[in-house]
């Protein structure tokens, strides 16, 4: 029994007439006949009771009848899902994202495609930088949201505006009028920050004439700015990484220094298989 042979059944039975049922299909009686025969010697049973003026449905004939008509909605259903992860309507999308991104911007760009896309499901997947790039170089997520600059060789990028740094404490270290200090003024104070970030820190303060006092390193901001929070000394950050943390008490000031801008970039493999899903959403982040 076939797709073909249901839809011959339900003109039949909603016809009450094989040859009201063969017009209605566009073919001849004879054809339709014999499907109808091959239905009912397949099932081993009769699906209507013969008569000279119609054809009357048998209580077995009601039941396919039912059954026919789901199984071919369900036909109908299972066809459109297809067509619409063929044109990227439906299916998953994995993004992997630096923890400020995903808590900042990440959210409404989401809700924007969402909308556009509701049958379209998102894994989100916070990792620091490097990771991301790995987990793209695999394959196992498709688009990147990372902190630059990074080698992106291999990847089409699209940059974000650039970030100041900030500092941030429980003490208030400094004159409450002013809203930016530079690098200097962090001499001698205990420094919280981003392993990513040490380097740059590192070596932007020996140009101004001192060694950073470096007590706490690590790889995820939020870590940073609960050890912040709790006196252990002063954060380095990017900017927009403040409220990762909701309710704390946090003084802060921007940076003024050129050299510690940092930016965020959204990426995906130049090459390679590109879901439906992945290119609504590169085609929305372009737009």
């Amino acid at each position: 029994m076939d797709i073909k042979q249901l839809k011959y059944f339900i003109a039949i039975a909603e016809e009450g007439s094989i040859s009201k049922a063969a017009k209605r299909l566009h073919m001849a009686q004879p054809p339709l006949s014999q499907q109808l025969k091959a239905m009912e010697s397949e099932l081993g049973v009769e699906l209507f009771e013969r008569s000279t003026r119609k054809l009357e449905i048998t209580s077995s004939g009601q039941a396919m009848y039912h059954k026919a008509k789901q199984i071919l909605k369900l036909m109908d259903i299972a066809i459109k899902e297809v067509k619409d992860i063929s044109d990227g309507l439906a299916g998953k999308l994995s993004i992997g994202t630096v923890s400020a991104a995903g808590a900042t911007f990440l959210p409404q760009l989401i809700s924007n495609f969402h909308s556009k896309f509701p049958n379209i499901s998102f894994e989100i997947i916070d990792e620091d930088t490097p990771r991301i790039i790995e987990l793209l170089s695999k394959g196992f997520i498709d688009i990147g949201i990372i902190r630059t600059p990074y080698n992106t060789e291999g990847f089409k990028v699209i940059n974000l505006p650039e970030e100041p740094m900030i500092v941030a404490s429980k003490t208030d270290y400094w004159d409450k009028n002013r809203k930016v200090i530079t690098i200097k003024e962090l001499n001698q104070l205990p420094l919280v920050l981003h392993r990513r970030y040490e380097k740059t820190i590192g070596e932007l303060c020996n140009k101004k004439g001192f060694s950073p006092n470096i007590i706490c390193k690590s790889n995820d901001v939020r870590t940073i700015l609960l050890w912040a929070n709790a006196g252990i000394g002063v954060a380095i950050i990017p900017k927009n990484c403040l409220d990762l943390i909701p309710n704390t008490k946090l003084y802060h000031r921007e940076l003024k220094e050129a050299e510690l801008k940092v930016g965020t970039a959204i990426i995906w493999p130049k090459n390679g298989y590109q879901s439906s899903p992945t290119k609504r959403f590169i085609s929305l982040l372009q737009d």
